[in-house]
């Protein structure tokens, strides 16, 4: 049987025409690792990183059952479910896991989509290396020119044997045998003026404080109008590791801090609870902002992204703008940062309401959005 790669869509993620569900290097992990799946015990597979679902559905329509899986972006998680229900695959071929040591317990085999961070890289096999069977075989494939010779590196200092397979249609797989001894991963640490940022692998910016941030930050000190309370909390949009949440939270502010991805938001409470402010941030995993009423908070922060994997996406910002929009009271405001080339201050202005310049560097714009009552009934 042929698996319908093209039917797979991105949704609830952007797409468009130049973003693919399924791409050369999930075509040849699968072909790289068929020998290793086939008649494989219930629950002896893993995948890691599947982007919406390729590996995972192709897998279950071979006929594996139990098939453990974690995705670090929300969204990627809802649209494997979303592709699975339009294939009709039976409950019991996949369950999505939190990134831990039941994710990999035991597991025999691994289908892994190569992070571009070493970082994260080391996490992930470290937790295999800590937790799968001693027999266990990883297959960690992407796309060439998003692969080094320094993820051979980080999987040897894991894995006895790394060997690596032909290429096809610019892509490549290397083969993982023989774990070591691993470990549980923990956050990295760094403290900046005083504040502690921790983060987990492939989390935007690391340890460090992005510049973009900081200068939002820089222009945000004592201009926080409204919020701050427990019924009003200031949002921390897009949070990554928490820095903006942390910021707020330790001058007595109330903060609420979302990410869709995983790691960011284990990242955002560690970094909290590193600055003894847990009390005052809650930090949830959420694609945009859904767990939040309608016209609820009175300000949000946000420095948006604007890559979609590894492709640069302008259209991702306007998701998280709109949503912004939905949730800020008439009145509140939404305050952004952004690289200066980028053109969002018209989206903002139609979709918020009146948008000010706050600052502008050689670099970046901060500019500040009032929610106007009237853009309720667009």
């Amino acid at each position: 049987m042929t698996f319908p790669f093209d039917t797979l869509r991105r949704w609830p993620d952007v797409e468009a025409p130049e973003l693919v569900a399924a791409d050369a290097a999930d075509r040849l992990l699968l072909d790289e690792s068929t020998g290793a799946r086939t008649a494989l015990d219930e629950g002896s597979l893993v995948v890691i990183g599947d982007t919406y679902g390729a590996l995972t559905l192709a897998s279950a329509a071979e006929g594996a059952r139990g098939i453990r899986v974690h995705q670090d972006p929300l969204t990627g998680e809802r649209a494997l479910a979303a592709n699975a229900e339009r294939l009709s695959v039976d409950d019991d071929a996949f369950s999505s896991l939190p990134f831990d040591a039941d994710l990999v317990r035991d597991a025999e085999v691994v289908l892994l989509r190569l992070p571009r961070s070493l970082d994260e890289l080391d996490d992930v096999a470290a937790l295999i290396a800590r937790h799968a069977s001693r027999g266990v075989t990883v297959f960690a494939g992407g796309r060439i020119k998003h692969m080094t010779v320094a993820m051979n590196d980080v999987l040897r200092r894991h894995f006895d044997t790394v060997d690596v397979t032909h290429a096809r249609q610019k892509s490549r797989v290397l083969v993982a045998r023989g774990p070591k001894q691993g470990h549980d991963p923990e956050p990295r640490r760094a403290t900046h003026d005083g504040l502690v940022v921790c983060a987990y692998g492939g989390v935007f910016a690391g340890t460090s404080v992005d510049i973009g941030t900081r200068f939002l930050l820089d222009n945000l000190s004592g201009r926080v109008a409204g919020g701050g309370t427990a019924d009003d909390p200031v949002v921390d949009m897009a949070c990554g590791t928490g820095v903006v949440a942390a910021t707020f939270a330790r001058q007595g502010l109330h903060a609420y801090a979302s990410d869709q991805s995983a790691a960011a938001v284990a990242s955002a409470r560690a970094t909290a609870a590193a600055n003894g402010v847990s009390e005052l941030v809650r930090v949830e995993r959420d694609d945009l902002l859904s767990l939040l009423d309608d016209a609820s908070v009175s300000f949000i922060a946000l420095n948006p992204p604007f890559h979609v994997g590894a492709a640069v996406y302008e259209g991702v910002a306007a998701r998280l703008f709109a949503d912004a929009a939905r949730v800020l009271r008439p009145g509140g405001e939404l305050w952004t940062v952004w690289n200066s080339a980028l053109l969002y201050r018209p989206t903002l202005e139609r979709v918020v309401g009146p948008t000010r310049q706050v600052a502008r560097n050689s670099k970046f714009t901060v500019m500040a959005s009032v929610r106007s009552a009237s853009a309720y009934d667009r």
